[in-house]
């Protein structure tokens, strides 16, 4: 009895210092449908996007114009905006996105709007914020191609940019204020006011019949444990073929291995950030290979290789008028209208 006792304190022993010792951010794999209970009902729960968080204006306003400005990527050519299409749900409308000298790169775009409320940033959520995130398409010889020192230059010599980030920032123009600048005017891209958030708030007649029965299945068939929180998704990684293997049969690229490129782990080969799903339906291609061309067809592949089922066709065209409800007002310059 006694070692059972000993043996049954190493272990709790062992579980506290794991504990403890755990990384500050932890990027294991959430998967809420097998272990319900162990997450807060606040991130599983479908709520309404927030209003626009407190923001700088005269940041906004200048990463706004570094958004659409040209002279951040290495030959003028492209901007954010070039890839972040407002007209296009914040993406580009392509399975791949074109950079510089016309070099194709190895993802689809994910869309700008709303992504201050992402978790992690990219597909393999290889960085943890947006400041993070703008340094990567401005780097990356695939998209823009240039540097922060090729950058400061260019706007260095321009006395109106150089007044903007004078009066912006205390130290004037820096890589980290550009990077911070693009962040806050992407925080300000929200969506607001979608008929699915309006329903939320007790407004019943804003889903018509048919995104009702979609809204019910979408939960019933357990699209929910992933797509979830104000976002519908965005808040966790999750394998992409969970009762099927999506990748079989077809040859595999750099960026079909997802978090495994970031972390190294077997157990994330094949893993991705979860999409949120506000705008869906302007956003087409669908997933990280821009392989679903409509969203019908990517609510069929779901259902196969996430839930393991072969969904009717009246279920997805009631998802589908679902996911449609899921469009909110498209800011104009930023701010919402």
């Amino acid at each position: 009895m006694k070692r059972f006792f000993l043996g049954l304190s190493v272990l709790l022993g062992v579980a506290l210092a794991a504990w403890f010792l755990r990384p500050a951010h932890d990027d294991s794999l959430f998967l809420p449908s097998a272990f319900p209970g162990s997450f807060d009902d606040s991130m599983q729960a479908l709520r309404p996007l927030p209003e626009l968080p407190p923001l700088r204006p005269e940041r906004v306003a200048l990463g706004a114009r570094l958004f659409a400005d040209t002279r951040l990527s290495a030959d003028y050519s492209l901007a954010c905006a070039s890839c972040h299409r407002f007209d296009l749900g914040g993406a580009d409308g392509q399975p791949v996105s074109v950079g510089i000298l016309g070099r194709e790169g190895g993802i689809n775009a994910p869309t700008v709007f709303n992504s201050g409320l992402s978790f992690v940033q990219f597909w393999d959520g290889r960085a943890l914020t947006l400041q993070e995130q703008a340094a990567g398409p401005i780097h990356n010889p695939l998209e823009m191609g240039a540097s922060w020192s090729l950058v400061i230059e260019r706007l260095g010599a321009d006395e109106s940019m150089r007044e903007a980030f004078r009066l912006a920032y205390p130290d004037g123009l820096t890589a980290a204020n550009i990077a911070d600048a693009i962040a806050s005017f992407e925080q300000s891209l929200l969506t607001l006011d979608s008929p699915f958030d309006r329903y939320l708030r007790g407004d019943e007649e804003a889903l018509d019949e048919l995104a009702r029965a979609g809204y019910q299945r979408f939960r019933d068939f357990g699209c929910v444990s992933c797509h979830q929180g104000v976002l519908l998704g965005g808040n966790m990684f999750q394998k992409f073929g969970v009762l099927g293997d999506y990748f079989a049969d077809r040859p595999l690229t750099a960026a079909d291995l997802g978090r495994y490129n970031v972390t190294g782990r077997e157990e994330d080969r094949h893993v991705f950030k979860v999409p949120g799903l506000r705008n869906v339906a302007l956003t087409a291609p669908y997933f990280h290979d821009g392989s679903a061309p409509t969203l019908e067809v990517a609510v069929a592949i779901m259902g196969r290789y996430q839930l393991g089922r072969d969904l009717a066709a009246e279920d997805v065209k009631a998802i589908v008028a679902f996911l449609n409800s899921l469009t909110g007002r498209i800011p104009a310059t930023g701010r919402d209208e």
